[in-house]
């Protein structure tokens, strides 16, 4: 079974360039924080349909733009499969890429966990947002452990 599911925020950015630019690269453990926490937050509100604590975790550009109505619709496809992420808390993400800081200050995070019989696959973008990293992209796909 293949379910994909893509919700991008990166609309209109409004960065603060020099800013963002200096954030210092998260250590490999605040990565691995980060990861699950999005995904785990992702799964709460695809169960349940109270996309709110999703809305609350986004860096505030995109909190205004996406209320929760706009972030249940985004995910609606990926919602109505009923796919449990849970599995991502007790496992180790493992890196496709190496994370990286491009020059806008966005924070990358690529890979997936090695999981059975699917794979849950992240392409994960954070911005520094009121002194955190927040979520500013999110792409997750579950695919067949057997396609990589």
């Amino acid at each position: 079974m293949r379910v994909r599911f893509i919700w991008a925020l990166l609309g209109s950015l409004l960065f603060a360039g020099p800013a963002l630019a200096q954030a210092a690269m998260p250590s490999e453990a605040v990565q691995e924080k980060l990861i699950k926490t999005c995904i785990l937050t992702l799964n709460d509100a695809n169960l349940t349909g109270n996309y709110s604590v999703l809305h609350a975790k986004l860096a505030k550009p995109f909190r205004t733009q996406f209320a929760p109505d706009k972030l249940k619709a985004g995910f609606k496809g990926f919602a109505a499969q009923q796919i449990d992420l849970s599995v991502v808390a007790i496992k180790t993400p493992v890196a496709s890429t190496p994370a990286k800081i491009d020059d806008r200050g966005v924070l990358q995070l690529r890979g997936y966990f090695d999981t059975q019989p699917s794979r849950v696959l992240y392409e994960l973008d954070f911005l520094v947002s009121e002194e955190e990293w927040k979520p500013l992209s999110i792409n997750v796909k579950v695919r067949p452990a057997s396609e990589k």
